[in-house]
């Protein structure tokens, strides 16, 4: 099997027709991507900072990367705050309580400075540089603060994927990335896995591809 290369020729091709919004972390080979509507992600940041804090001699502090912390740490808290609303009114909550943090933040961010290639000079260029993407989740409440949940649905897979090591045939490889999918998905729909997998496999021979879902899960 040819080995698999991260160019912008992948996403372009598995995304091809696609439209919404798409949340991502920094990776350079989204950026060929049309009609997408791109959306950072705040875990990136917050963790640019964190790593920036750790970075100083010991013993001491940097209080421009605890600042740029603390803030990401008042969004993060915010969203918990505004879990249970529906998509319009996190939106204008957002909007209330959010915005006027990130207003701080980048007023902050552009009196900041460091040495280019420090952690703290890092994640200061990332945080200006995506600004506008950072701040889409303003404009949708169903849009998340940062991609931490995908990672999670998905780490299972690279926990398994240590242990079988290599997929032998791209077919193998594809199998393999739809029944993680499927799980994923079952759960993130409040269905047990095993009960919709079941009745998946006992249903494939009478119903069409489109529904088997798990939201079709009887």
């Amino acid at each position: 099997m040819p080995p698999v290369r991260r160019g912008q020729e992948l996403p372009k091709k598995f995304l091809d027709g696609f439209s919404e919004y798409l949340q991502t972390d920094g990776y350079a080979g989204y950026n060929g991507l049309e009609n997408v509507k791109r959306v950072g992600c705040w875990a990136h940041a917050r963790r640019g900072f964190d790593t920036a804090t750790k970075s100083v001699a010991k013993g001491k502090r940097s209080p421009t990367a605890d600042q740029g912390l603390a803030y990401c740490t008042k969004l993060f808290k915010l969203e918990e705050e505004f879990k249970d609303l529906s998509p319009e009114e996190r939106k204008k909550m957002r909007q209330e309580r959010s915005k006027p943090v990130l207003d701080a933040m980048l007023a902050w961010a552009n009196t900041g400075t460091a040495a280019p290639k420090s952690e703290l000079g890092k994640v200061l260029t990332y945080l200006k540089t995506r600004w506008m993407t950072l701040t889409v989740f303003l404009k949708n409440g169903r849009i998340e603060l940062s991609k931490n949940r995908a990672e999670r649905s998905i780490k299972q897979f690279v926990i398994s994927r240590k242990n079988f090591l290599f997929a032998n045939t791209s077919i193998g490889a594809k199998a393999s990335a739809v029944l993680f999918s499927l799980i994923e998905t079952a759960k993130e729909n409040g269905i047990d896995p095993y009960k919709y997998l079941a009745w998946a496999l006992t249903e494939a021979s009478r119903r069409p591809e489109a529904e088997l879902v798990p939201w079709k899960f009887i």
